[in-house]
């Protein structure tokens, strides 16, 4: 069988970079994409194939759809059709929605929404002629039940399912699966950077389980979708947040 090839989005560092590694190791060829102004990436390349992981890095700004046509026209001239699409990508400008301004906003839902119609767009239709392909979004547990100064990161992971649901509909007898996954709170970089009297308690009473999540847990279900077997699984949205969040 041809090695599929999966694009994750926001691939490089914390939840990306372990969803990456999960896919390397199941075979897969990832691609990920960096901002144009990320002089780093590089490096980051480097280490990851210290670690014997070799990725494939291309640049795109996730909000400007012409950014992400000439990336997916890379994609496929350098390494090949996209089988697996992640997308990862999202940023978080966080305050009360009295002090949120346009900007804070827009740059929020741009990122975060109008990216996984801009990365999708020029993909779904080379998996539907196939008849293969996934499509993975990672939207959050605050989509699902609101967070305090988060109105527009809400909105953004809210109507990511709404899109998931959708195409889902859409593309679901030409073999191509789209779901959504909602993670909690996970042990990543930036969450690891709270202080640990806010996570001790603030945040870890609010999960059941009482621990944070890992990095690796939220890749292994990537995984699964990613997989044939997860072939009867579509317009789904897992929660992944250690019970925090039930419904």
């Amino acid at each position: 069988m041809t090695q599929r090839i999966a694009l994750v989005t926001g691939g490089m560092g914390g939840l990306g970079e372990a969803i990456c590694m999960k896919l390397a190791r199941m075979g897969i060829k990832v691609v990920v994409t960096y901002s144009p102004n990320n002089a780093k990436y590089q490096d980051w390349l480097k280490e990851m194939a210290g670690r014997d992981y070799h990725f494939h890095a291309v640049p795109c700004d996730v909000g400007d759809f012409d950014s992400c046509q000439k990336m997916v026209e890379q994609v496929q001239k350098e390494v090949g059709p996209i089988d697996i699409l992640i997308n990862n990508a999202g940023i978080t400008r966080d305050m009360t929605f009295k002090k949120m301004t346009k900007v804070d906003w827009d740059s929020v839902i741009s990122t975060n929404l109008d990216s996984v119609f801009n990365v999708t767009k020029p993909i779904v239709d080379g998996m539907v002629e196939r008849g293969w392909g996934r499509v993975i979004n990672v939207s959050s547990v605050n989509g699902q039940k609101g967070a305090f100064g988060q109105t527009n990161y809400s909105a953004a992971k809210a109507g990511m399912h709404g899109f998931t649901k959708a195409l889902a509909l859409e593309i679901a007898r030409k073999g191509v699966t789209v779901n959504t996954i909602s993670p909690g709170y996970i042990g990543t970089k930036m969450v690891l950077a709270i202080p640990k009297e806010v996570l001790d308690t603030k945040i870890i009473p609010q999960i059941p389980i009482g621990r944070l999540g890992k990095p690796e847990e939220v890749a292994g279900l990537c995984a699964y979708l990613a997989s044939d077997e997860a072939a009867f699984l579509t317009g789904a949205n897992i929660a992944i947040n250690g019970g925090q969040h039930m419904f």
